[in-house]
């Protein structure tokens, strides 16, 4: 004669739908995902900090039936740092600087107005990569570039 005990343990099934449960019901699991093996809960996805990832852990532990949780969430990098704003001299300066530039290329004027520089004239094909260079160096707004090219 032999005798069978039924497990009186709690069922993976029943256990996955407790946790999803939890989750859909808890504002900072959402994007958390679990399943369910033996009694042993494995959450995936992706939390905003630390806390939250312990959070998470810590919230499905506590369902009747757990026996652990293999905790696979990770933590979102943080946001990248705002970039820089471009940095455009005002115009007395760059007036200067530009004039300055401007000095060993005859036949070339350059006008400034509200950070944008305006080239006119006539300057020879060898000679416009260094003008251009020493313009930008000013850190204009913006270059019009109507220049001639002999």
């Amino acid at each position: 004669m032999s005798i069978l005990f039924a497990s009186c343990g709690v069922k993976d099934a029943d256990i996955e739908k407790a946790v999803s449960e939890k989750i859909s019901s808890t504002a900072e699991m959402s994007g958390i995902a679990a399943t369910v093996k033996d009694g042993v809960v494995t959450l995936s996805g992706e939390c905003k900090d630390d806390a939250c990832k312990t959070s998470c852990e810590k919230t499905v532990k506590d369902i009747k039936g757990v026996k652990s949780v293999v905790n696979n969430i990770t933590v979102a990098p943080p946001p990248p740092p705002p970039a820089a704003p471009v940095e455009i001299t005002a115009d007395d300066p760059l007036t200067k600087a530009v004039a300055d530039a401007t000095k060993d290329f005859t036949g070339v004027t350059a006008t400034v107005n509200d950070g944008v520089v305006t080239l006119t004239g006539e300057i020879k094909k060898a000679s416009l990569p260094k003008l251009m260079q020493a313009i930008m160096a000013s850190k204009p707004k913006k270059v019009e570039n109507k220049l001639v090219i002999k």
